[in-house]
């Protein structure tokens, strides 16, 4: 291993999948530079979701008596934003390095923090303005795609399953605790004080900077040959992983940032009402997909996949059932499950991108091609394949904010049409995932994807 410090702390020979390299020096290297993308992408969440806790806050009381189609639109702004960024940004990790773009994504982020701070409790602000600022927080969104194309080089591929689901969880989490945090502001200083939800966020943001700064590593496996998001564009499973990413990791911030609302109008519940709920969905969503990564590690991704859209469905028809009964405590109990289940479905999801480059590896070794190169490809497009699937599946989340922001249009509104919307989409999954990756003759990806690339040290 060689490092060029006039770089920027790149290390040089990153092999993670020798196992004696990884023995030796990559699992500590790996695991240091994990933990302190969890840290980034905790906080990108939480900016990037903040906005809904703050539309929890605005009513006439402090000069802010917008419509709930209009805060709809509030929390839709900056999940849309953060979708469209999310190929860029992956992209700039393999131009710039894992630690140099991390640094900067996580200084960036002092521009919503600062603008929410400033502008938040200011009667009479047009929603021109508070939509502007909401833009400016999807760069919060946009660094889980950079963070999850750097992670996924730092570890060899049968433990990306585990690694993937631990990075993204964390970041998750992110929306939970944005959200408690509301909650703890609301019960402790009332619902007139919504910049202290943004104040909270300024020194965390610096210190999560030059935490990067000092102890994160570039590597040379993360640049992408010109070409890699071509390459990822043309396959096939791409799509298709995108097609489900949209129903897995749509749900979990599309209904994280609708929750607290949904609640206000399904059930007109008060600011401290809807804060006292909306924290525990996400929060169980994010520890479940480090455990949907670790399922797919053990039973692939697709069969994990398959179980999870069908529960999905269940849950949701639950949905509809406790709305057309009026029932707020079979509502929320569904919609906990919900999350739960999104966030399983996030982690085995994700599997399926290694997995499925891995396994067109082994057909392209299969019939006469060279094993290095075949890997190499399939880890080149896996990055890329990562950042589209994470944008489109981040648009997920504007179509059910879009969803809920029609369905509850008028004074007799309700979420029943929106969650029957939900209902059909999750069924389209499960007859995909059946038919690209589990249908006898075509399956791919079902169990832990093989390893025969070539290794200087032992075999496993």
């Amino acid at each position: 291993m060689k490092t060029r410090p006039a770089a920027g702390r790149w290390i040089e020979g990153w092999n993670p999948e020798d196992e004696q390299y990884w023995e030796r020096t990559g699992k500590r290297i790996a695991r240091r530079n994990l933990a302190l993308s969890v840290l980034s992408e905790h906080i990108g969440f939480s900016v990037w979701s903040m906005w809904s806790v703050l539309v929890l806050f605005m009513s006439p009381e402090i000069g802010l008596g917008f419509t709930p189609g209009e805060k709809f639109l509030l929390v839709v702004v900056p999940t849309l934003v953060g979708a469209v960024l999310r190929l860029p940004y992956s992209w700039a990790v393999t131009r710039f390095g894992g630690r140099n773009w991390t640094v900067f994504a996580s200084a960036v982020l002092l521009v919503p923090a600062l603008l929410a701070f400033v502008f938040v409790q200011r009667p009479g602000t047009p929603l021109w303005v508070f939509l502007v600022i909401g833009a400016t927080a999807g760069v919060g969104g946009a660094n889980f795609a950079s963070s999850m194309t750097n992670i996924t080089t730092f570890f060899p591929q049968n433990r990306q399953g585990w690694a993937l689901g631990v990075n993204a969880g964390g970041g998750n989490l992110g929306v939970a605790v944005v959200q408690l945090l509301g909650l703890l502001v609301i019960a402790t200083a009332g619902d007139t004080h919504p910049s202290y939800v943004a104040a909270v966020y300024l020194p965390l943001i610096v210190l999560s900077a030059l935490l990067a700064a000092l102890k994160m590593d570039n590597v040379d496996a993360v640049r992408a040959r010109p070409g890699a998001l071509r390459e990822a564009a043309a396959s096939r499973h791409t799509w298709f992983i995108s097609f489900l990413y949209i129903g897995t990791f749509g749900s979990f911030i599309g209904y994280g940032f609708a929750f607290g609302l949904v609640l206000q109008n399904e059930f007109g519940s008060t600011p401290l009402e809807a804060a006292s709920y909306t924290f525990i969905g996400p929060l169980l969503g994010s520890v479940s997909r480090p455990l949907g990564g670790k399922l797919a590690d053990r039973w692939g991704g697709a069969r994990v996949t398959l179980w999870a859209f069908l529960a999905l469905a269940l849950g949701t028809a639950g949905l509809l059932l406790a709305s057309r009964a009026g029932s707020f405590g079979a509502f929320v109990a569904a919609f906990t499950l919900v999350f739960v289940l999104s966030g399983l479905g996030n982690g085995s999801t994700y599997k399926l991108i290694p997995a499925a480059a891995a396994a067109e590896a082994e057909a392209t070794i299969t019939s006469g091609g060279e094993a290095r190169q075949a890997f190499a490809r399939a880890r080149r497009i896996s990055g890329a394949a990562i950042g589209i699937a994470g944008a489109v599946g981040a648009l997920g989340g504007v179509a059910i904010n879009l969803a809920f922001r029609a369905s509850y249009q008028g004074p007799q509104g309700s979420g029943t049409t929106a969650f029957a919307c939900f209902l059909g989409y999750y069924a389209l999954c499960v007859l995909l995932t059946w038919a690209v990756y589990l249908r006898p003759g075509r399956r791919v990806a079902q169990g832990p994807a093989p390893s025969r690339e070539p290794r200087p040290a032992r075999a496993r």
